[in-house]
């Protein structure tokens, strides 16, 4: 499979470019080919299959990545994803898996059940885009998966949680909070089970229901820091119910997997 990946150089996308099963062709400034989500579409014919990965957003923030720009905001990241998702189709690639967010759901209370089915309903502009693109991809002939994952984490140079090991390394208060998280490579498995599969759709990808006085226990131990974790936090948090992707096979890594990868994570932080 000849599959064209955008946001390689992401968050994400360093899993996905490593872990994708075929051969992997970069669009991004710094890719195989030249493309940026504010200009005219790519060539994509001869591909197989396209994974979009790519964002454009405040460095750090996704919710509330539009900064002081909405309307560029709006232009990169809604406009120039149908533009791609239009040449995809155009160009005859038969496979289009949107990397999507849970952020679709932030307009529900906590307390309802965030199934694939479930209609989004998005509060924030990031969740808007997300699934307006969605929905754009999936009115296509082609054979659209939107991946809503959950918040995405592991090693790199600048992880999620470098600036939040910091502050409890350097005894800063840290607010008590918890959330549903994701490793990369358990994103990048999914991808590949999605993509092998005769599957148009939404399919939801989480794993963890991780509170930070958990995680930090595990930098603690390997430091032997003598910061005070902090509180466990009381708040209701509903995970994503996944259905599709563990009826392929798809079993994440579980609390072992961030536990194997602390060590990193922590070198991350301090580098």
């Amino acid at each position: 499979m000849r599959i064209a990946l955008t946001g390689a150089a992401g968050l994400v996308g360093r899993f996905l470019v490593g872990g994708l099963d075929g051969h992997v062709v970069t669009l991004g400034r710094r890719g195989d080919i030249a493309w940026d989500l504010t200009g005219p579409a790519p060539d994509l014919r001869g591909f197989d299959a396209l994974v979009h990965a790519a964002f454009a957003h405040v460095p750090g923030r996704y919710r509330g990545g539009e900064g002081d720009d909405p309307d560029g905001f709006l232009r990169a990241n809604l406009d120039g994803t149908r533009r791609l998702f239009d040449a995809a189709a155009r160009d005859g690639v038969t496979k289009v898996l949107f990397l999507s967010s849970r952020a679709v759901f932030d307009g529900w209370p906590d307390d309802l059940p965030l199934t694939e089915d479930r209609a989004p309903r998005a509060a924030s502009l990031y969740g808007q885009v997300k699934a307006q693109a969605e929905a754009h991809l999936l009115a296509l002939p082609v054979q659209g998966i939107a991946l809503r994952a959950t918040g995405i984490y592991g090693p790199g140079a600048d992880h999620k949680w470098a600036s939040l090991i910091r502050d409890f390394l350097s005894g800063r208060d840290v607010p008590p909070r918890r959330g549903t998280e994701v490793h990369g490579q358990d994103v990048a498995t999914a991808c590949n089970l999605l993509l092998d599969r005769d599957f148009s759709g939404a399919a939801h990808a989480s794993d963890l229901l991780l509170d930070r006085r958990d995680l930090l226990a595990e930098i603690k131990t390997l430091t032997a820091s003598t910061s005070a974790l902090p509180e466990r936090s009381n708040k209701a948090v509903n995970p994503l119910i996944c259905q599709t992707l563990p009826e392929l096979g798809w079993r994440p890594g579980g609390f072992a997997r961030l536990r194997a990868d602390a060590p990193a994570l922590l070198q991350a932080a301090l580098d």
